[in-house]
């Protein structure tokens, strides 16, 4: 998914209507390694060519398939992004003068005369992986892992039980007491 400035000058003041299939797996992976299966992204959007620069809209759709962050179990996690973005030469970038320094900052800067898509639908489904993967059994269970030594807890449970042990558990200091206590109360 690349376009020379070249090409896409010929549009100037119209846009570029694209439709396309991409595999971008294998790189992927790479950039994350918890990524186990990445299915053809299909990408339909525009590029908006015009005298101050070029506008990237595109929607990519895709299913990533993660392990389960309780059981490793493989989990496919549909995604459809919504992507907006403006590129510019640093000649278009240092004529801006209407901008404040916040929505420069949101402008991509294009270091070679070409637009390259497929880095950037890369970048936007690593920033929207989901932090917590679960199984639909998983998502509908309340019990949590376990092994001889360890168990996994919610924070309310974990929670529920500070505060049981800060009710039943005695001041070292005042044990003896409370054992004074009892030997003159029998």
């Amino acid at each position: 998914m690349k376009w020379a400035l070249s090409e896409l000058n010929k549009f100037r003041d119209g846009q570029l209507d694209f439709s396309e299939t991409i595999d971008l797996s294998d790189s992927l992976k790479i950039r994350d390694h918890s990524i186990l299966n990445v299915e053809p992204i299909t990408v339909d959007g525009f590029l908006q060519v015009n005298r101050e620069g070029y506008l990237a809209h595109y929607v990519a759709k895709t299913v990533i398939t993660m392990p389960s962050s309780r059981s490793l179990e493989p989990v496919e996690i549909p995604m459809a992004l919504s992507v907006d973005e403006e590129y510019m030469t640093q000649r278009q970038y240092d004529a801006i003068t209407d901008l404040s320094e916040d929505e420069k900052n949101l402008i991509i800067v294009l270091e070679k005369d070409l637009i390259d898509l497929s880095e950037s639908i890369e970048d936007f489904i690593l920033l929207n992986l989901p932090m917590q993967v679960l199984t639909e059994d998983e998502k509908q269970s309340t019990d949590y892992p376990k092994g001889d030594f360890w168990t996994v807890v919610s924070e309310d449970e974990l929670k529920k039980e500070r505060e049981i042990e800060a009710t039943t558990t005695i001041d070292p200091r005042l044990a003896k007491l409370s054992e004074l206590f009892n030997e003159d109360g029998e």
